[in-house]
């Protein structure tokens, strides 16, 4: 509990908005509700739909996991990953299914929200990270 009086305000915000969005997206389109457009998008490269619901759910846990590292991770690089991760999801969906892009609250408009979130906890760590170095001088 001690880790999180540490934080900025801003920084605290980022974690749980990037978390919930985590999880959220985890737990309720891919193991809640396993949404047939979630297994349609890995349709493109796992063929057997058998297969497709496996991995949806095994993606759902995996963001999960990530969601709850993200409310911790004490260095920036979880969130640079983050946003690469982001980018080559916006990347895949251009490919496979670009007329997402059309619809209301589509990946496009989701990512770069997350993406902007990810980049300010990375500058908040940043300041974070220099004033505890300028207090142990």
């Amino acid at each position: 509990m001690k880790f999180f009086f540490r934080d900025s305000p801003a920084l605290l915000l980022c974690r749980a908005a990037l978390a919930f969005s985590w999880i959220y997206q985890g737990a309720v389109p891919k193991i809640a509700c396993r949404s047939t457009g979630e297994i349609d998008l890995l349709g493109h490269v796992i063929p057997v739909y058998q297969w497709a619901c496996i991995a949806v759910t095994w993606m759902g846990v995996a963001e999960i996991l990530f969601g709850l590292y993200l409310l911790v991770a004490p260095k920036s690089w979880a969130f640079w990953l983050n946003v690469l991760t982001l980018i080559s999801l916006l990347v895949y969906v251009a490919i496979f299914e670009p007329e997402l892009f059309t619809l209301p609250f589509n990946p496009l408009t989701l990512n770069i929200s997350l993406i902007a979130l990810s980049l300010i906890a990375v500058k908040e760590l940043g300041n974070k990270k220099n004033a505890y170095d300028a207090a142990s001088l």
